[in-house]
């Protein structure tokens, strides 16, 4: 189980002069601090898909890599299956598999050295890390291109690689920041079809996206962030129950509208 809390990440602004004046317009934007995140929260139970709604910087993926430990929050709570993450982040990280939206592969490496690479870091043996492989090779089909250098990998094979190195130490929690991102219809449903399978296996999942079609497809529960603030959280049928017709669309910008008002 994932439970978050009340999270909050504020940044300091450098030179506050250099802002654009949409940015000066920001209603996160207090004196020299501009709060990203202000107050997230939302959880998720085994087995489950969250999906993480919200406008482009809204705070989504600065509450992802808070989850992920890449960032220290100012304020709130994280708890994975009763760790606490921000007390313990080097406990947490064995726990969790986290996709960033910005990770790169080492290109002069195969992409099974790369997964190869962060299976050792995680202290794995080679035996594990060659099992996990062969399986994660499979789910993903990654057979044609696995050991072939990265450099001249596409982007579904690319993002194929890095989904398969952010879990191949069989982690609790998966975070994927908007994983099907550029990708062609194929590679986009093996990567649906690969959160499906770690749904079978009781792994809770969170995956920001804009894809409606993704989160109706796979989520048990949505929560969507506008402004730094979680504006909704609950299951999917009562995110279909924000608007009279049921219409996933609808339903989002209904939450958005009455977050502004």
């Amino acid at each position: 189980m994932i439970e978050i809390k009340n999270l909050g990440k504020k940044f300091e602004i450098e030179n506050p002069k250099k802002l654009s004046e949409q940015e000066k317009k920001d209603p996160r934007l207090k004196g020299r601090y501009f709060h990203s995140v202000l107050d997230v929260t939302f959880n998720v139970d085994r087995g489950q898909v969250l999906g993480l709604l919200g406008p482009n910087g809204a705070g989504k993926t600065t509450t992802l890599r808070m989850l992920s430990t890449a960032l220290q929050p100012n304020q709130g709570s994280v708890y994975i299956n009763d760790v606490n993450v921000l007390k313990d982040p080097l406990v947490a990280r064995q726990k969790i598999g986290f996709l960033s939206g910005s990770t790169g592969l080492y290109g002069r490496l195969t992409g099974r050295e790369n997964i190869e690479y962060f299976g050792q870091l995680h202290g794995m043996n080679k035996h594990q890390i060659e099992s996990q492989i062969a399986e994660l090779s499979a789910l993903l089909e990654m057979d044609t291109f696995l050991d072939r250098r990265s450099e001249n990998f596409s982007t579904g094979m690319k993002q194929k690689t890095s989904i398969a190195r952010a879990v191949i130490h069989s982690p609790e929690v998966v975070i994927l920041d908007e994983p099907t991102t550029g990708l062609d219809i194929m590679a986009t449903q093996t990567v649906l079809d690969f959160i499906r399978s770690l749904k079978k296996k009781n792994i809770p999942v969170i995956f920001s996206t804009h894809h409606l079609s993704e989160v109706e497809e796979l989520c048990d529960r949505v929560t969507i962030i506008d402004n730094g603030v979680s504006q909704f959280n609950g299951s999917l049928d009562e995110f279909r129950g924000q608007a009279p017709n049921k219409n996933l669309h609808a339903a989002f910008l209904a939450t958005i509208q009455q977050g502004e008002q």
